[in-house]
């Protein structure tokens, strides 16, 4: 009869944890020696188990041997690391150096203080892609300010227009108001014609007329 698949959880029964611990802990060790006879390589296993107790395996030499060499590999390790991270901060920071004096060439000849006849081919290049960066910058400036006249031009549009609503419903309003009142008087029987105002005599004729002996 075929053997179930074991689930990879914790024993909770301490005798058969522990029965479990000692059968794995042997084969696990007999293992290491098999890989270490047929392979050539050294193993090194270290095993606390649940009472602290130490079990240990080193297949060539001491435990402290394999421990030390470990030590002394990763030591290795950091230094070949600690080597290389300067090496490329040192290229980086020459790349960036190079850039910044293409840029300060470049800018030298924009302001008109060298000719850009005596420029190289890669300053001719960085100079190009420089102004061609700083056209793209000068356009979305100028299309964002001219966003922000349009959204204001109608602003002040829909202003006017409110206002323009407005006098035009009190003068409606106004023109309302007088209709009814002519037609009141009319219905009455008081309405009157206004007199003209070219009937009326100037100040001045009237003036004259009285001091006329």
């Amino acid at each position: 009869m075929a053997r179930g698949k074991v689930q990879m959880r914790r024993i909770e029964n301490t005798v058969h944890r522990q029965v479990t611990f000692c059968k794995r802990r042997a084969g696990l060790l007999k293992k290491a020696k098999e890989l270490s006879v047929l392979c050539d390589a050294d193993i090194g296993i270290i095993i606390f188990s649940t009472h602290g107790k130490l079990y240990e395996l080193a297949t060539n030499g001491t435990m402290h041997d394999l421990i030390q060499r470990y030590r002394n590999s990763c030591s290795d390790s950091r230094n070949v690391g600690d080597v290389s991270q300067p090496q490329e901060a040192r290229q980086e920071a020459t790349m960036l150096k190079h850039e910044i004096d293409l840029l300060q060439t470049g800018l030298r000849h924009m302001l008109g203080q060298a000719e850009v006849g005596n420029m190289t081919l890669e300053e001719l290049h960085a100079l190009e892609s420089q102004l061609e960066i700083w056209m793209n910058h000068i356009r979305s400036a100028k299309m964002q300010m001219m966003f922000q006249e349009i959204r204001t031009l109608k602003t002040k549009e829909g202003v006017l227009k409110a206002a323009n609503e407005m006098l035009q419903e009190k003068i409606e309003e106004q023109t309302g108001h007088f209709g009814i009142a002519r037609m009141i008087v009319e219905q009455n029987g008081f309405f009157t014609t206004a007199p003209n105002i070219v009937d009326i005599p100037s100040p001045l004729t009237i003036q004259n007329e009285i001091f006329q002996f």
